[in-house]
Order: structure tokens, then sequence, then C-alpha cells
């Protein structure tokens, strides 16, 4: 109940002195503010692209590997000559894989057609994004549906004449209807709509099925070359269930080996891909951003606390003689110093508050100008509050202490 008391009353000579002396000490928790702001904002921002890059990853498929030719990061040495004369991911390598995958749930071999322009009646949409795979694609990926179905095993083996669309281009083909049972005309070929991907709207990788037309593979096979460089030829691997990826990729590597006929010694002609590859070398990136942040929030914090423990000097001078009193009626050493010190970490906390309440309509400007959702956990708000708290024990120790050591009759004389 002391504490609470004295927290309490100290809480009130930090507002009386922000009351009374508005510029001085708005201008002193400028500082802090900022500095809260600062490392808030970034910690905020970075956690929002992680989240984002994570939504992108669950639909890749995060135990999901893609045997391609082209690996996806690299370094500044990235030997792309040496990628260049690879071969692209086969159908007899897809047939292969199928057939003697032990570890593998599901295999699909896929390809894509960007920026073609789809009809029904007098609608068009234009950069609509084409795709072709085999049956399995809807184990190797995550989407649901807003209406219909995915292809069956017979319409995939037979190559009907059907599509999956995306919300978007659902949206503007058939804006007053149902898109379920239409034809929409599609590199030239009437297909007939089975099903509308629901809305998933973009993210940090750019993947989406918004725009997204896909088709049987052995539709696309009659109408197009499959195995065609331009296509981006791939194949995804899905493991089991229980089953660790790094034991599914040890497989396909082995498997790949020797389709392909390489002897020992002779280096991989394809590229495994994971999208912990992505992430790991994203972390390295917001690792940096979060640093970057931290540094100059903390340089905006020591100026801040510069300003308080100025505050806090003034304050001590201003109340001497109060002080000389409460000791000359029996306040403690450790009283009058718990007063002072309250007082300084009061003070960065209205600061810190303020910062934190920027950071939060900062989110509302974000969502409203690019549709984009920023996370304001409660991580973040707990080490924002820490932080106020700490430079205010660091500005205010010194200030508190020189007030707890003042000698009782000397202070009460003070004017």
């Amino acid at each position: 109940m002391l504490f609470l008391k004295l927290f309490g009353e100290s809480f009130l000579f930090a507002y009386d002195a922000l009351r009374q002396n508005k510029i001085r000490t708005t201008l002193s928790l400028l500082g802090v503010t900022i500095g809260i702001f600062t490392i808030i904002a970034v910690f905020s921002a970075v956690d929002t692209l992680r989240n984002n890059l994570q939504s992108s990853v669950n639909k890749l498929g995060n135990n999901s590997i893609y045997v391609e030719k082209w690996p996806w990061v690299g370094g500044s040495d990235f030997p792309w000559w040496k990628y260049l004369q690879r071969p692209v991911s086969k159908l007899k390598d897809f047939n292969e894989l199928s057939r003697r995958s032990q570890t593998a749930e599901a295999l699909s071999y896929e390809i894509s057609i960007d920026n073609r322009t789809i009809k029904y009646k007098s609608n068009t949409v234009d950069g609509a994004q084409i795709d072709a795979a085999s049956q399995d694609h809807n184990k190797t990926w995550n989407f649901d549906f807003a209406q219909g179905r995915y292809f069956t095993e017979m319409e995939s083996k037979t190559g009907a004449p059907i599509t999956d669309i995306g919300f978007d281009i659902a949206e503007n083909l058939f804006p007053n209807g149902d898109a379920v049972g239409k034809q929409i005309k599609v590199m030239g070929r009437y297909v007939t709509v089975v099903g509308v991907f629901s809305k998933q709207g973009k993210d940090m990788l750019g993947i989406s099925t918004d725009k997204e037309v896909l088709l049987p593979l052995n539709f696309a096979h009659n109408l197009i070359d499959i195995q065609n460089e331009s296509y981006h030829p791939s194949i995804i691997v899905r493991g089991k269930e229980g089953i660790p990826t790094d034991d599914v990729e040890s497989e396909i590597r082995g498997l790949m080996r020797s389709i392909r006929s390489l002897r020992p010694g002779v280096e991989d002609n394809f590229a495994l891909n994971r999208t912990t590859m992505l992430t790991q070398q994203l972390d390295s990136v917001f690792k940096v951003l979060n640093t970057g942040g931290f540094i100059i929030g903390l340089f905006s914090m020591l100026v801040g606390g510069f300003g308080i423990a100025n505050i806090m000097f003034v304050s001590v001078k201003e109340r001497t003689n109060i002080i000389g009193i409460q000791k000359s009626l029996g306040a403690k050493n450790y009283f009058i110093l718990l007063q002072f010190l309250i007082e300084s970490v009061a003070l960065c906390i209205m600061g810190g508050l303020v910062g934190l309440l920027l950071v939060y309509f900062l989110t509302f400007g974000i969502k409203a100008a690019a549709d984009v959702q920023v996370i304001l956990g409660s991580k973040n708000i707990i080490i924002g509050l820490s932080y106020s708290v700490g430079i205010g024990v660091a500005s205010g120790i010194i200030p508190a202490y020189f007030a707890s050591t003042l000698d009782p009759v000397e202070a009460i004389r003070t004017n």
C-alpha cells in the first residue's frame, strides 16, 4: 500500500511538472517519444513482413520441395552460366519420381504462362496467369474454393476442357452471376469453369490465386509444349507426414541423380528448392532492420534521457525545502529516492505511451493506404514500455540519489 501511495504521489508530481512547464517537459519527452516510436515501428514492420512471408510460405507448403533448373537464392558469386546449361524438369523426371519415391505424399508437374487475356462473351480480363498442373496439385499447394471444386482424377487423365479460376478473374468476367458451369475462352479454346478460388490478396512473394486460371496438365499438353523452358516447368514434392523434409530431399536428390544418370562426383544438374531457403535469406535482412531501428531509437531515447535528467535536477532544486520538511518528519532516504525515481519513470512512460499511440495510428494509415495489416503485438507494446521504464530509471537515479542525501536542515533553509 505504501508503494502504491508513493507511486500515485510521484505520478501526480510528474503530471504537475508537465502541466506547469508544458513546453520544457514536452521537448524533453520528445526524445523518448521518438525513440520508442522508432523502435516499435521498426519491430512492428519486421513482424508484419515476417508474418506476410510466412503466409506466402504456407501457400507454397513448408514441407514441399521444388525440383527446378534454377536455385531460388544465391550470393554475389552466383554461377548463372553454369545453371543456364542445366535441363529443365521433364515429364520423364516427374513420372520416374512418382513411381520410385517412397517418402513423397504427393507430386505434381506444373507450368506457368504469364500475361494472357481471358474472355467471356464481351467481358475480358488482361494479365491473367495461366497455370497447368497434374492431378496432385491440390495436395502440394494450399488453397480453398469460394465456389465449385477441384478437378477429378478422370478429368485430369483425359485432359478435360475445364478450369478453376481466381477470385478476381471470376469477379470481372461474371460480375452478376455464378461462374461455375460457364465457358470462358483460354488460349483460343473454350473451357468450362468448375471452381473459383477464394480471395487471397497480394502477399510479399507475389503469390496469389486471384488472377490465376488453372488447367489440367493433359489439356494444356494438347495446346502447347509443356516441357518448354519458357513455361517454367517445375516438379513439386510434398513429403509424407512424420518424415523430416531433409530425408525427403535426400531421397529426391538420389532419385534425380539416378534418373539423369549422373556419375558419382558429378555435380547435380538440378536444384532442390525449399521455402526455408527464402525465410533464412530474409531472416538476415530482418535482423539488420531490427538492429538498425534499435540503434536509431536508442540514440533518440538517450537524448530524451538527458532531457528527463535535466527536468529531475530542476525538480529537485525547486522542491529542496519540501524534501527537508519530509526528512525532518521522519522520511527515510529510500522514500525520497523512490519518490523522484518513480517520477522520472512516470515521465518516461508518458513519452513511451505517446510513441506507442503514434505507432497505433500509423497502422491504420498504412492499412488504409496500402491494404496491409500491420502487426502491433503485445510483445512490442511490452518492449516499448520496458524501454521507457529503463530510460526512466537511468535518467532519474542520479537526481533521485542527490535528493535523498540532502541534509534536512540545509534543505529547509533553501528558498
